[in-house]
């Protein structure tokens, strides 16, 4: 027990350490890019990213360095992370879009509401929520305290009301698209979706480098993803990168 200072003291510099290296592999990685040398960039931004340090500007700059080693998938997948960070970041989704161009073959496309609803990090719009609900509060707390305030409040109550409720409905659209569903991106030139989770199984489907396939299930190393034709099949985990849904 006596060391226990120690180690938190330890624990507590090395943490400072790998915090103060972060800007600086960053920098090398983004003279990497400038350079030409795309594959290794990509490689120095996942080293990054993988000792869990996560910003838009890193993950963009990722997604860019894949796109041009030739990696849609990863380019893709990396784009996508940036989105829920940052979703209205007019360049990143300019470049989703147009990586997403590239790919080959059936994949999904985000819908209209999708897209509405992803203006806006889970985050913000719990946010947005909770301002909406401690106004409501604080105006029936106004109309209880001083009764004859209540029918100059009454109009700016409902709206308050209205605005509380559909950004909650708004908020539970977010959640449930991300908690509740998630996306599988092939990361490979090619995968065959197989009628079950093991490699002898019959194929069912194939899919090219980038695709974005449904999850439905998972099981051990697999999930069970769908296409946008509504065909069924199990990939494996090391063919393809499972994502959030938003």
């Amino acid at each position: 027990m006596k060391n226990w200072p120690v180690i938190l003291i330890a624990l507590f510099c090395a943490e400072k350490i790998l915090a103060a290296d972060v800007p600086a592999d960053f920098s090398a990685a983004n003279k990497l890019y400038a350079e030409g040398r795309f594959s290794d960039a990509a490689n120095a931004y996942e080293k990054i990213i993988q000792s869990g340090a996560q910003s838009p500007a890193l993950l963009f700059n990722y997604g860019n360095a894949e796109f041009k080693a030739g990696h849609l998938g990863q380019a893709i997948a990396a784009y996508r992370q940036a989105k829920l960070l940052a979703p209205r970041d007019a360049e990143l989704r300019a470049n989703l879009a147009f990586v997403r161009n590239q790919v080959q073959g059936a994949t999904l496309r985000e819908s209209s509401w999708q897209k509405w609803v992803g203006t806006l990090t889970l985050n913000e719009g719990a946010i947005l929520t909770a301002v909406f609900l401690w106004a409501m509060f604080v105006l029936f707390i106004v109309c209880q305290i001083k009764p004859a305030l209540a029918p100059r409040l009454r109009a700016a109550t409902r709206i308050v009301m209205a605005l509380m409720i559909f950004s909650g409905a708004v908020l539970a659209l977010q959640a449930a698209n991300h908690f509740n569903s998630a996306v599988a991106v092939v990361t490979v030139a090619e995968v065959t979706a197989r009628s079950g989770p093991f490699d002898e199984a019959q194929g069912v489907f194939t899919a090219r480098d980038g695709a974005e396939l449904i999850v439905l299930q998972r099981h051990d190393d697999w999930v069970q993803v769908a296409n946008n034709a509504g065909k069924i099949g199990w990939l494996s985990r090391k063919q393809a990168e499972v994502l959030p849904g938003a």
